[in-house]
């Protein structure tokens, strides 16, 4: 399994644009192979976080580098005040 994890900062107001699109581009991501979920999340201090799993890094470089990944990515970047900050993890055991 591969993990990455992405804190975001979104702009005053675009809260409930971003959910909208999040979840509209989840219906596109989502049918990539190797595709396990995407979640966007909210920490009690207002902070935001991105969490992609895929089943290997392989299939999830293939959808990060696919054209669809590419048409939806700048609109979620929009809603941001700056870019992500992204680490990425391969689980070691479950």
């Amino acid at each position: 399994m591969f993990v990455m994890i992405a804190d975001v900062q979104l702009k005053d107001g675009a809260e409930d644009d971003f959910k909208s699109w999040f979840s509209e581009s989840n219906k596109v991501l989502s049918g990539f192979p190797g595709f396990v979920s995407r979640k966007f999340l909210k920490s009690n201090d207002g902070s935001y976080r991105i969490i992609v799993e895929h089943e290997s890094k392989e299939t999830f470089i293939k959808m990060h580098n696919s054209p669809e990944h590419e048409k939806i990515h700048p609109a979620g970047h929009a809603f941001m005040s700056e870019p992500p900050q992204r680490k990425t993890y391969t689980v070691a055991a479950e």
